[in-house]
């Protein structure tokens, strides 16, 4: 007879095996003898890395008070259901689709493309499309899991905190965000991925500068297989760090608790 833990086991294995796969197999196929960086890697991943901080920045101060909204606010009406739309919407949009948008709505042949033309500004296939870019690829994952860290904060330790006179930052700053941190660094991790990794949305807005995706596209369309491995590598080791760094974080105050 089958034990309990076996079954688990054997449960477990089909979707371990299958996410283990690809990694074993880029250990074993990467050219280690000639483990070196193509030319034009660099600047993708200093386009990728220092534009990938500012989006990141810029989603976290945008994206917390939204969250903070939807898991406290108790109104259900229009406004609310607006809200949510807005925040899912390209959360469910393909990425190649939203880049067509964002081409669309900011291109130089738009409503409002032809008056930021006319103030000088553009905003495709230069470093501001770049950001945006990553900022829609990044906004609705934060938002999304940010709002469930707050949504998990027991409503009477807030409730307390107000009956005590403190004042809505305070009961924000004091008590939200410590509660939700794990949680919130989840989301942070979440957004960090989906920024540095965006492809499809950059690939139609913000062509150039090239980052790490597109130009790992290039050199697999340019030099074959071969010629993405290293750069591969280092996509890898600059979005998975932040997101083991929160997981651990988090597994450490669940001991705490």
């Amino acid at each position: 007879m089958i034990s309990g833990r076996a079954l688990l086991l054997a449960l477990l294995l089909p979707a371990l095996v299958l996410l283990a796969v690809p990694f074993a197999t880029l250990l074993g196929i990467t050219p280690w003898t000639h483990f070196t960086l193509a030319y034009g890697d660099v600047p993708a991943v200093v386009v990728s890395l220092g534009y990938g901080v500012i989006a990141l920045v810029i989603i976290v101060l945008i994206g917390l008070p939204v969250a903070w909204w939807l898991a406290t606010s108790t109104r259900q009406g229009l406004l609310r259901k607006s809200i949510e739309l807005l925040v899912l919407l390209p959360l469910m949009t393909p990425p190649l689709a939203m880049g067509i948008l964002l081409i669309s709505a900011f291109g130089p042949y738009s409503f409002l493309g032809e008056g930021l033309s006319a103030l000088g500004v553009s905003v495709v296939n230069n470093p501001v499309a770049f950001v945006l870019a990553q900022i829609y690829g990044g906004l609705p994952y934060f938002i999304v899991t940010a709002r469930s860290a707050f949504s998990a904060i027991p409503r009477g330790i807030l409730e307390a905190g107000q009956t005590l006179g403190a004042s809505p930052w305070q009961r924000f700053r004091l008590l939200a965000l410590p509660l939700a941190a794990s949680g919130l660094a989840s989301a942070v991790a979440l957004a960090w991925v989906r920024a540095i990794g965006e492809f499809g949305i950059v690939m139609i807005f913000a062509y150039f500068p090239q980052g790490m995706p597109v130009r790992l596209y290039t050199n697999l369309q340019n030099d074959g297989v071969d010629a993405v491995y290293t750069l591969l590598w280092v996509l890898l080791l600059v979005t998975l760090p932040i997101p083991l760094f929160c997981f651990m974080h988090s597994a450490k105050r669940e001991k705490l608790r």
